[in-house]
């Protein structure tokens, strides 16, 4: 069993799933341009990953392997519908311009990935730290991406003006080119930071 320190820096660090593994990148081109929602769909996903992990992990000896796959699936789907439901009731107007994408999250293959590489194979706790720290590390990513998209599409944070009107917002960042663009840049200076391990042998 990994320790809760190894877990983390795999989920946060080493095995990030956005800039290492170039997963769940819907999401990174659909909901970055604006802080808000990008927060209120990372919190949906962190919770989502972790307690799924946790329930395939709980359900793990008496899943039959042949069905494994749907089970996770609905799990997953069980999972997604509570936190929409959440949103359409406490947040509408946030859920309304987060639209199908709140949904997309059951085929986020993050989930279904950590779903069936570790959390069926790993006791509890275990499994609901590493949802929890791939969550994290999805965070990291679409957060940081969305603080440089948000100014410079819109001049605001969080919604607040922080450029002056005289600034010349860049469309291209309001569009899911910018988001392109500030992705590979993070691949790319994330690698420089921490190169993949085949790198670090060499």
């Amino acid at each position: 069993m990994n320790g809760a320190r190894d877990i983390f820096r795999n989920g946060i660090l080493r095995q990030n799933s956005i800039y290492r593994q170039v997963l769940g990148i819907c999401s990174t081109l659909a909901v970055t341009n604006l802080l808000a929602n990008t927060l209120v769909m990372c919190v949906a996903l962190v919770f989502v990953v972790s307690m799924s992990s946790l329930t395939v992990s709980l359900l793990r000896r008496v899943t039959p392997q042949r069905i494994r796959m749907m089970v996770q699936v609905m799990i997953i789907s069980t999972y997604v519908i509570v936190v929409d439901l959440l949103l359409k009731a406490y947040l509408p107007d946030i859920s309304e311009q987060l639209g199908p994408y709140v949904g997309l999250i059951i085929t986020n293959c993050i989930i279904m990935g950590r779903a069936e590489a570790f959390a069926a194979k790993n006791k509890p706790w275990p499994a609901f730290l590493d949802g929890l720290a791939m969550g994290l590390g999805y965070t990291m990513v679409l957060m940081l991406i969305a603080l440089v998209r948000e100014p410079l599409g819109f001049g605001t944070i969080f919604g607040l003006a922080v450029l002056p009107e005289s600034w010349t917002r860049w469309a291209v960042m309001a569009m899911a080119p910018g988001a392109f663009f500030m992705l590979g840049i993070v691949i790319w200076v994330m690698n420089l930071i921490d190169p993949p391990a085949k790198e670090q042998q060499s």
